[in-house]
C-alpha cells in the first residue's frame, strides 16, 4: 500500500512540474506581439520570434498581429465642396505598431480596432473630398488621394497604436441619378477644349502661311529686281558689243544691209508675197543693189 501511495504522488509531483514547466515557457512566433501580464498589468512586450520565459500562475500573456491586415470599408456617400454628390468604395491596409497602446484602448479586439479605423477613414474621405471640387477629385484620384485621405486618418487614429499603411479608393464614382449628366457636362467641356484647340491651330496655321506668302513675295520680287537688273545689263552689254563691233562706216554699212535682208526674209513667211516699199527704205535698196550708193 505504501509503494503504491509513493507511485501515485510521485505521479502527482511530475504532473504538477509538468505543468508548471508548461506555463512557464511560450513562444513567439513571426509576425505577432506577446503582452505578459501580470495581475492584468502589462508588464512586458516581446515581438522577437522564439522561446520566452514567464513565471507560472502569476504572468499570463497576451497575444496580438503583428502582421498587415487588410479591411474592406463598405461604400458610403460623400459631398465635394460644389454640392456634388459621390460614392467612395475604399479599402485600408494596417498594422499594429504600438501593442500596449492597441490594448488599453481597444483591449486587443481586431472588431473594434476595425470600427474605429472605418469611422476614422470615413472623416478622413469626407474631409478630403469636401474640400475639393468634383473636377478636382477626379483629376486628383490615385496617388494624390490615397496619400490625402491616408495621412488624415492616421492622424485621428494614432492614439490606438495603429498605423494605416493605406487607404485606397477602390471606386469613385456617381450616383446613378448623376451620371447622365455629370458625363454629358463632361463631355462638352471637352468638346469646347477640343475646338479652343482647333481654333487655336488654325490660326497658328493661318499665320503660318501668311508669313511663308510673304517670304515667297519678297523672294519673287527680289528675283524680278534681280532678272532685271541681269537683264539690263545684258542690254547694256549687248549695245557696247555692237558698237564695238559696228564703230566704222563699212561695217555700219553692213550691219545695215544685213537687217535689211533679215527683216525682208521675215515678211516673205505665209501666202501672201506681195511687199509695198517706199523707194528709199533700206528694203528697197537691198533689192535694187543701190545699198551702200
Amino acid at each position: 500500500m505504501k509503494r503504491m501511495i509513493g507511485k501515485i504522488l510521485a505521479m502527482v509531483i511530475a504532473i504538477l512540474i509538468l505543468g508548471v514547466a508548461a506555463g512557464s515557457f511560450y513562444t513567439v512566433p513571426m509576425k505577432q506581439y506577446v503582452a505578459v501580464r501580470q495581475f492584468g498589468r502589462i508588464v512586458d512586450i516581446k515581438d522577437s520570434p522564439g522561446l520566452k520565459f514567464k513565471i507560472p500562475f502569476i504572468q499570463s500573456i497576451q497575444r496580438i498581429s503583428a502582421a498587415t491586415i487588410l479591411y474592406d470599408i463598405p461604400a458610403s456617400d460623400v459631398i465635394t465642396k460644389d454640392k456634388k454628390s459621390m460614392i467612395a468604395d475604399n479599402y485600408v491596409l494596417w498594422r499594429v505598431t504600438d501593442p500596449t497602446s492597441y490594448i488599453r484602448t481597444l483591449d486587443a479586439v481586431e472588431l473594434r480596432a476595425e470600427e474605429r479605423i472605418e469611422a476614422a477613414v470615413y472623416n478622413a474621405i469626407k474631409n478630403v473630398i469636401s474640400s475639393m471640387n468634383q473636377d478636382e477629385v477626379i483629376e486628383a484620384r490615385g496617388e494624390r488621394l490615397t496619400q490625402l485621405i491616408t495621412e488624415e486618418a492616421n492622424s485621428d487614429i494614432d492614439d490606438y497604436g495603429i498605423e494605416i499603411i493605406q487607404s485606397e479608393i477602390k471606386s469613385l464614382d456617381l450616383p446613378d441619378d448623376n451620371k447622365e449628366s455629370v458625363y454629358e457636362r463632361m463631355i462638352s467641356e471637352r468638346q469646347n477644349i477640343a475646338a479652343t484647340y482647333r481654333a487655336e491651330g488654325a490660326a497658328e496655321a493661318q499665320k503660318i502661311r501668311n508669313e511663308a506668302d510673304r517670304e515667297v513675295s519678297i523672294m519673287k520680287a527680289e528675283a524680278r529686281r534681280q532678272a532685271a537688273v541681269t537683264e539690263a545689263e545684258g542690254e547694256a552689254e549687248y549695245m557696247r558689243i555692237l558698237q564695238e563691233a559696228y564703230n566704222t562706216k563699212d561695217k555700219a554699212e553692213f550691219y545695215n544691209y544685213i537687217r535689211g535682208l533679215d527683216a525682208l526674209k521675215e515678211s516673205l513667211k505665209g501666202g501672201n508675197k506681195t511687199i509695198i516699199l517706199d523707194r528709199d527704205s533700206e528694203l528697197a535698196q537691198v533689192l535694187y543693189g543701190t545699198a551702200g550708193d
